[in-house]
């Protein structure tokens, strides 16, 4: 849409290989992308193997396994969680590829104790890091500031999340959820927003049968 900036906020985990498909799809039909699209440099990278992760635990779990998307979101989030991750940030750093390394070896050691198939992982990192490259030609922006000031401005604000909450990590059909909170309150960490200088949030709370 003319006028309205779009900004990746920080608490999103980015696949930069998805996010790629995406903005091809953008440029096809006519839209710059680098002027309209911002990313938090807070925002996590999903690595080629989380994904593998992703799929090792999942296959691990045998018939208790809990429908994972096998996108890697949850090995992402525990990386975050875990102060392990690489950020959108980070890409720009010197020692980028060092940090990479360090995190890969992590998670092949880890693939090791699966036994999980890792010969795919040069073809799908050449892939990754090209994207990562090509990601780099739209901003990135302290978003947690750029979204206060805005708010500050009196512009309109629209948050946007996925999920609903029953998938929320902390108040929705726990195991069987997302990694990161998607009830409102998530509007506030996911960008960081302070409510006061926003104005009222809304959002929509999910029950799970009537008339709770």
């Amino acid at each position: 849409r003319e006028n309205t900036l779009n900004v990746i906020g920080n608490g999103v985990v980015i696949d930069p290989v998805i996010l790629k498909g995406e903005v091809t799809k953008l440029k096809n039909a006519g839209v710059n992308v680098s002027k309209v699209i911002h990313i938090s440099k807070k925002a996590h990278l999903i690595l080629p193997t989380h994904r593998m992760l992703d799929a090792a635990s999942e296959q691990a779990k045998g018939n208790d396994k809990i429908g994972s998307t096998l996108k890697g979101i949850g090995p992402t989030y525990m990386d975050k969680t875990g102060r392990n991750g690489l950020r959108v940030g980070d890409t720009t750093a010197n020692n980028f590829n060092e940090q990479y390394n360090k995190l890969k070896e992590k998670h092949l050691t880890l693939l090791g104790h699966y036994n999980f198939d890792t010969s795919a992982l040069a073809d799908l990192e050449k892939e990754w890091l090209a994207a990562v490259e090509e990601m780099k030609e739209m901003p990135f922006i302290d978003s947690e500031h750029f979204v206060n000031n805005a708010g500050k401005q009196g512009k309109r604000i629209l948050a946007e999340g996925a999920q609903g909450s029953l998938l929320d990590i902390d108040f929705g059909s726990y195991p069987f959820v997302t990694s990161s909170n998607t009830i409102t309150a998530g509007a506030c960490t996911g960008l960081g927003v302070a409510p006061g200088n926003i104005g009222e949030v809304y959002g929509i709370f999910q029950c799970p049968l009537p008339p709770w």
